[in-house]
């Protein structure tokens, strides 16, 4: 960093770090697609497949009640659809429409330009960022998610 704002040049400054890259996302992803929550933006997210609403509950670690609720409203938009689980007929499984699809890539191309803003970073150095932060995302996984996750 050349602007005198080092704190010691390791990991004070990698974690400084990982919290204004948190900010300046958040900042950029806040208002985006706003008669959306941010929990429905996940959602859409979490569905480039269908999946069992119980699965997606417990990847979002949310009440399953609360999951209904969100794709209540997202049905009711045409975003998506439910349908019998063909393996397990007592499940249902959300899939998007095309309406929800388009939603959800315009969804992921926002947040790509926000990543690409925020970061200032080449396309290699991005695929590398990407690759560390799936191997992350796997560790801490492995490890159990924190409590009260966000997403």
């Amino acid at each position: 960093m050349s602007d005198g704002d080092e704190i010691d040049g390791g990991s004070g400054d990698m974690l400084f770090g990982v919290a204004l890259l948190y900010w300046a996302l958040h900042e950029r992803l806040e208002c985006f697609d706003p008669d959306l929550s941010k929990q429905e933006r996940l959602l859409l997210v979490r569905l480039p497949t269908p999946r069992r609403m119980g699965d997606l509950a417990r990847l979002m670690q949310a009440l399953p009640s609360t999951l209904t609720a969100l794709a209540d409203g997202l049905e009711v938009r045409g975003l998506i659809a439910r349908r019998r689980d063909p393996e397990d007929r007592r499940a249902w499984l959300l899939e998007l429409t095309e309406t929800g699809r388009a939603r959800r890539e315009g969804i992921l191309a926002h947040v790509d330009r926000a990543l690409r803003d925020a970061t200032g970073l080449p396309e290699a150095d991005l695929t590398h960022l990407g690759d560390l932060l799936t191997r992350i995302r796997h560790h801490i996984r492995a490890d159990g998610l924190p409590k009260g996750l966000p997403f």
